[in-house]
């Protein structure tokens, strides 16, 4: 066998620092009506620095909450059946069914499910907005959902932000409303400048994923993403960011690798396994590292499309030469930082292709994972068209079908046998451990 280079490699120290903020923000938010706070839920995306005009509040988001109970196989069986059992749709987003099965057990990976204050939510793909007028309904509470505008061309970027805009303010009189609180603005601008920066670092650490070696590999961004999903109002996140950024910059810098047999670079869309991540370990057998995916460059980043159409992180505000200083400064810059981003507009099938094949190219991949997942219509929406492009653009495919969060639509041993024939079809062999 051919001798097989080796790259320099460590493990990554930001990663316990992500796990720990994770398992205390879930205290946070089950200890939240004991500590006096505002409980909030609603999906991943909804504008969290909203609420902080309120003072101390936490926030349940829907998608890693659903995330988290999936990666328990038989918690998650037990709370999909129970939403089943009250004729819901099996087909719907498999988040949202182990949500709600949370609830109406109530029951947690921590005891008991809570009961939030509000729902304050955004709405995107055609779940989003139901999802909490059940959970409303479940426990008399009222709820508001944003509206996320899709861009069918550039002509109308202005009139999109100013709808969101609008959203926006009449969501902070609502808040104000349902709970007899006043609101400061100052909290408000504080959490939304610490949202931009820590989007935009987040989206720099995986443009330095198109470094030979990958410094960062798939299942570790997963744990990574993590912290702006939950907390990318906070400070905490900031500084978290901040620091992984002065890690990847010295890996890239260093050639210090995620895999150090590293010889074939993997693109993966969309959402992952979540009980089965060691998915990404099978590949690294044969010296394949996952380096890009259009679902991780979506969540939690600010990536912005060039003139080209490529994805370039945004600037934070210090880059910008930019300091909020009112409330319409605040909300004006959170609209158009999501309107912004192109991942967001991954649900118009023609952009997504296009941006799914020029991701893998430039993150220099040479092949690519799609995971046709039932439990996300949205994300897998338009893989049939991803997969014609990459052959198209010479990139080969291997694709998979499974449920994110559900067992009972999953089996090891078929994607595992897949996987292995595809990497063996790129002429890559199970390395020598």
């Amino acid at each position: 066998m051919a001798e097989v280079k080796r790259y320099k490699t460590k493990p990554l120290e930001c990663w316990q620092k992500a796990k720990e903020i994770r398992i205390q923000h879930y205290k946070d938010v089950w200890s939240a009506k004991e500590n006096g706070k505002i409980l909030l839920t609603g999906g991943e995306y909804s504008f969290l620095p909203l609420p902080a005009g309120l003072g101390g509040f936490e926030f349940l988001g829907g998608e890693p909450y659903g995330a988290t109970i999936g990666t328990d196989p038989i918690l998650s069986v037990e709370c999909a059946e129970a939403t089943e059992t009250r004729n819901f749709a099996r087909d719907m987003c498999s988040y949202m069914r182990l949500y709600w099965g949370s609830m109406f057990l109530d029951k947690s990976p921590w005891g008991k499910f809570i009961k939030p204050d509000l729902c304050l939510t955004w709405h995107l793909c055609e779940s989003h907005g139901k999802w909490y007028q059940r959970v409303s309904e479940h426990f008399g509470i009222p709820t508001f959902a944003i509206e996320i505008p899709l861009r069918p061309d550039e002509g109308r970027r202005e009139s999109h932000v100013k709808y969101l805009v609008a959203q926006l303010e009449e969501s902070i009189e609502w808040m104000k409303k349902q709970t007899g609180r006043d609101y400061d603005d100052e909290k408000l601008i504080e959490a939304v400048t610490n949202e931009i920066n820590a989007t935009a670092l987040w989206a720099k650490c995986c443009e330095f994923n198109k470094a030979i070696p990958a410094p960062l590999d798939l299942k570790s961004m997963f744990s990574l993403y993590i912290v702006n999903s939950l907390i990318r109002y906070k400070k905490e996140a900031v500084d978290f960011y901040r620091a992984l950024y002065d890690e990847v910059q010295d890996r890239v810098n260093n050639q210090i690798a995620a895999l150090a047999t590293e010889r074939c670079r993997l693109y993966h869309d969309a959402e992952p396994i979540w009980h089965f991540l060691q998915l990404f370990r099978y590949a690294e057998k044969y010296g394949a590292v996952c380096s890009a995916s259009f679902y991780v460059f979506l969540v939690g980043t600010a990536f912005e499309a060039d003139k080209n159409g490529s994805w370039v992180a945004a600037k934070t505000l210090d880059e910008r030469g930019l300091k909020l200083k009112t409330r319409a400064d605040a909300l004006q810059v959170l609209a158009e930082s999501y309107i912004d981003r192109p991942g967001l507009q991954g649900w118009q099938i023609t952009r997504k292709v296009a941006d799914s094949v020029r991701i893998a190219q430039e993150w220099r991949c040479d092949g690519a994972l799609l995971h046709f997942n039932r439990g996300c219509e949205g994300l897998s929406a338009g893989l049939s068209e991803v997969r014609l492009a990459m052959k198209k653009a010479g990139i080969p495919t291997m694709s998979y079908e499974s449920n994110m969060v559900d067992p009972r639509e999953f089996s090891a041993s078929q994607i595992i046998d897949a996987l292995e024939a595809f990497l063996e079809s790129m002429n890559l062999t199970k390395l020598e451990a």
